[in-house]
């Protein structure tokens, strides 16, 4: 599905051959420039963008290190298969946030988070410190305070989240958690507990997830970070990508600040 729900625009890049890879690499994941597709040639991409051909072929090596595109003698410059970009990459992920956020992204972005944040809660609940339950507890606070379909209260959510990967003192999950920060933002908007009884559910089984962390129950905090994101998963699915009713969210995001 390519409908756009949740549009995030970046910030523009702070040099001209990262500006040109940024334009070219979110017209290649809004399908403007679809796989297999060769690029318009040097001559046409230089006059488009006003750039020379040393930016140019710079921008070009950047989109190829990170996966969109391949060059080939006598062939040119190609669009490569949506299963080679670097989804880990800060800049690819900024791009899709760019070109707007699908049904088929925010699934993408369940599965690898039902992969990785229960795991996360259950080391968290054997390794946090006092420290760690007190930034759940204030993320928690956070989420109390705040309307449901605020930026603040998805910013408290993340919060919580981010702290569970803090907690479970595995680098490798904080990287990931800092990595899909923005999309994970978009998604929390996305799915914003609207109905009353939602907005106690979601905020139920969050604190949940504290209260087994502080408790050092594993196997609970597993089970309600399991809930937490089949949960939010449902509400995307509330919302139809086809609908004109669809939410389109804009919140500036700094080129490197979501990795």
């Amino acid at each position: 599905m390519t409908s756009r729900l949740v549009v995030i625009p970046t910030r523009r890049a702070h040099s001209n051959h990262a500006e040109v890879a940024r334009s070219i690499g979110v017209d290649i994941i809004a399908g403007r420039y679809p796989e297999g597709a060769r690029l318009p040639g040097d001559a046409e991409l230089t006059a488009m963008f006003g750039v020379s051909r040393p930016v140019l072929r710079e921008s070009v090596k950047t989109l190829v290190a990170k996966g969109l595109l391949t060059t080939k003698a006598r062939v040119g410059t190609v669009v490569r298969e949506r299963g080679a970009w670097n989804m880990f990459d800060a800049d690819v992920l900024a791009w899709h946030l760019d070109a707007g956020i699908d049904r088929r992204f925010l699934n993408d972005l369940a599965e690898i988070r039902l992969a990785v944040e229960p795991r996360a809660a259950a080391l968290a609940a054997a390794r946090r410190s006092e420290a760690d339950i007190a930034e759940l507890n204030r993320s928690m606070e956070r989420m109390r305070r705040e309307a449901s379909d605020s930026v603040g209260f998805a910013d408290g959510d993340l919060a919580l989240h981010l702290a569970v990967a803090n907690a479970s003192g595995n680098l490798f999950m904080r990287s990931i958690g800092n990595v899909i920060e923005a999309a994970l933002r978009a998604s929390f908007l996305l799915s914003a507990p609207v109905e009353t009884q939602d907005r106690e559910t979601v905020l139920l089984w969050h604190q949940r997830i504290v209260d087994a962390i502080a408790s050092g129950d594993a196997e609970a905090a597993t089970a309600a970070m399991t809930e937490v994101i089949h949960n939010g998963l449902r509400r995307h699915e509330d919302v139809s990508p086809s609908s004109s009713a669809a939410p389109a969210v804009s919140a500036v995001v700094e080129p490197g600040e979501q990795s």
